[in-house]
């Protein structure tokens, strides 16, 4: 893997001036996905928060040929763009060595976008789709998606009278790649950025379609200090709502086992979006999330350990 001088040496591909909200994890997402490959990349990305912020015309961040997609279809639309490029290097009239990647959010990957994504995965495209996780639907006005975690407050699920917050757990979406039975699937954090690019260097030397989910905080939506970005990112390692593995060729690796693991609450507490949790009458949502936190870690122990 490179090290911190040589990533810093290599062209942006992600490059300053774009409009994302200070504080945002997709622009570091983005920024440390591009700085890991070190050859000529093809983009393709949903509409969402990265693509409405990035490429306001006539603006563009991205120091490549870069496609938007709708909502929901970037996995179809960047698999048109490898199976054109895979066809015209049999035609001999492409001799040049590329990289596909899609970046698409929750919403686009989970939700809307599933169909697309999974259909991708089944025929195999030589491509890296990168989820970048802010458990809603940010850009349309912080609605919640199936990647919303339990109790958390959004403007579709509101904490209040009625309900406290989202009243289902988060969808496990990394165990739905890996039964498609891919190359490569991991998480990441951009909080730990040599295990992310180590990620996306294996990801894209796979031969086949790899999946990666990046937990990717959210100020407006979660909301929670600009200055603690990464650090929110490495807590939901060290609490394990958020742990950190790779799965090559269906055997699953620990890339990240921390040593004390912390409670889920030292992780809602970073965030305003959980801060009704800690209300007395909302005590077993905190018990409930725990619990739900605690057989997710253990289930994916025994994985690895089997593997």
């Amino acid at each position: 893997m490179p090290t911190l001088k040589q990533l810093a040496s290599r062209k942006e591909l992600f490059v300053s001036g774009h409009r994302l909200c200070p504080g945002c994890g997709a622009g570091v997402v983005a920024r440390q996905v591009m700085m890991a490959i070190d050859k000529p990349v093809v983009v393709g990305c949903a509409t969402g928060c990265l693509e409405v912020s990035s490429t306001i015309f006539p603006y563009s961040a991205w120091n490549t040929p870069w496609l938007h997609s709708a909502f929901e279809n970037v996995a179809a639309t960047i698999s048109g763009a490898v199976a054109a490029y895979e066809s015209l290097k049999r035609q001999g009239r492409i001799h040049q060595e590329a990289v596909f990647v899609a970046f698409g959010g929750d919403g686009g990957t989970y939700d809307i976008g599933l169909q697309a994504l999974s259909g991708a995965a089944e025929r195999g495209h030589r491509l890296l789709y990168v989820c970048y996780n802010n458990q809603a639907y940010m850009n349309t006005g912080i609605q919640r998606s199936s990647a919303t975690p339990l109790g958390a407050h959004t403007t579709t699920s509101p904490a209040g009278k009625v309900i406290p917050g989202k009243v289902q757990f988060s969808k496990d979406l990394a165990s739905i790649m890996v039964a498609h039975n891919i190359p490569y699937v991991a998480t990441a954090i951009p909080g730990r950025w040599a295990d992310l690019v180590g990620k996306v260097e294996k990801a894209v030397a796979c031969g086949g379609f790899a999946f990666m989910e990046v937990l990717s905080p959210c100020r407006l939506g979660w909301p929670h200090d600009p200055a603690l970005t990464l650090e929110i990112t490495r807590v939901a390692a060290d609490t394990c709502l958020w742990p950190l593995y790779e799965v090559i060729e269906g055997k699953y690796r620990l890339t990240y086992r921390p040593k004390e693991k912390k409670p889920v609450s030292e992780w809602l507490k970073l965030q305003r979006r959980f801060s009704h949790l800690f209300k007395p009458e909302n005590a077993h949502l905190l018990e409930e999330l725990q619990k739900g936190v605690d057989i997710r870690w253990e289930s994916l122990l025994k994985k690895c350990e089997a593997a």
